[in-house]
């Protein structure tokens, strides 16, 4: 790299580290604006009884489209209503049980202002997040978040960066507080995110992988030797339960076992499953989170678990891959 690459390097890195600088002043300038207003824009948004609608022309568009898609998965019904769009015909969208979040960095664009006063005569709730807190929306609207800024990041102030990034954040600090004043737990986000990983780890129970009838390994307690070992090597999964007559569990005989068992018999094939079984496995209900089960697996250096019913007859049997490939880690 020659010295005039150096340079060009350095003066691009210099202008990240501005633009990332005078960002993070815009965010921390915020902590300063937060006054009653916040207070009472969180009070209306609890106490919605339908949908908050979020809305917003341009860059705030799409942070409204972010905001609305983050209070969805925290649990609050809210949707994007595009205002050129709710100025023909979309408008319909909205009812009185409603709450409109508006976001505009000017408090004047065109396209909110037209569908503010139809929004105020169905007394739906506005809640305006701009950076000017004395212009035509905020003079509309029921409650105005402050987010100006101290000009964009970039030259000029040409391109929204700080003025966004500031509303952005208010949004997030209004649906954490939501969040948490409505007390919305792991299992309730898990809930909402089933195919995620931490829905995977919430929700998902041994009892919806694991192995069942005929794919279950299982010997009498007074199978012969050939047997017991023939049921490993055709369910591979490197053990099999041993049961009693009446079908309940008594121990668990792995291929560790067997290595033990041949060591120490002139005639391996000589004996009865239950002469060669580890007694007493550890086992578990068909109810527990499979992250617990990958725990446990784990913490006792097994690979197998077996599941078993309320009188300690196997119903199941789950392997560690079987968990890893639910994606519980």
């Amino acid at each position: 790299m020659d010295r005039n690459n150096k340079k060009s390097d350095s003066r691009r890195l210099d202008c990240a580290r501005r633009v990332i600088a005078h960002e993070a002043a815009a965010i921390s300038g915020l902590v300063d604006k937060l006054d009653l207003q916040f207070d009472q824009a969180v009070e209306m948004l609890l106490g919605c009884k339908g949908r908050v609608i979020v809305t917003g022309i341009g860059k705030s568009g799409l942070i409204g489209k972010k905001i609305a898609a983050t209070l969805s998965s925290t649990g609050i019904a809210s949707f994007f209503l595009h205002p050129a769009e709710g100025a023909h015909g979309d408008l319909g969208l909205v009812s009185a049980d409603d709450v409109v979040l508006a976001i505009s960095k000017s408090g004047d664009s065109d396209e909110l202002v037209d569908i503010l006063p139809p929004l105020k005569r169905l007394s739906v709730p506005i809640i305006l997040i701009t950076g000017k807190i004395k212009s035509p929306l905020a003079g509309q609207a029921d409650c105005v978040l402050n987010a100006a800024v101290n000009g964009e990041a970039g030259q000029d102030n040409l391109v929204p960066t700080s003025s966004t990034t500031a509303a952005l954040v208010l949004g997030d600090a209004l649906a954490v507080t939501l969040l948490e004043e409505r007390g919305f737990s792991l299992e309730d986000f898990a809930r909402l995110h089933p195919k995620g990983q931490l829905g995977r780890q919430l929700l998902l129970t041994v009892g919806d992988i694991m192995h069942t009838g005929d794919e279950i390994p299982i010997v009498r307690q007074d199978a012969p030797m050939k047997d017991v070992i023939l049921e490993i090597t055709t369910k591979r999964f490197g053990s099999t339960a041993v049961v009693d007559d009446g079908g309940r569990l008594v121990g668990i005989f792995t291929d560790g076992d067997l290595r033990r068992w041949v060591e120490k018999r002139a005639d391996p094939l000589a004996g009865t499953a239950a002469e060669a079984m580890t007694p007493e496995p550890k086992t578990i209900s068909g109810n527990e989170l499979a992250v617990v089960v990958l725990n446990l697996m784990q913490q006792h250096k097994i690979t197998c678990l077996l599941i078993v019913d309320n009188d300690h007859r196997p119903v199941g049997i789950v392997h560690l891959h079987d968990l890893l490939s639910a994606g519980v880690v």
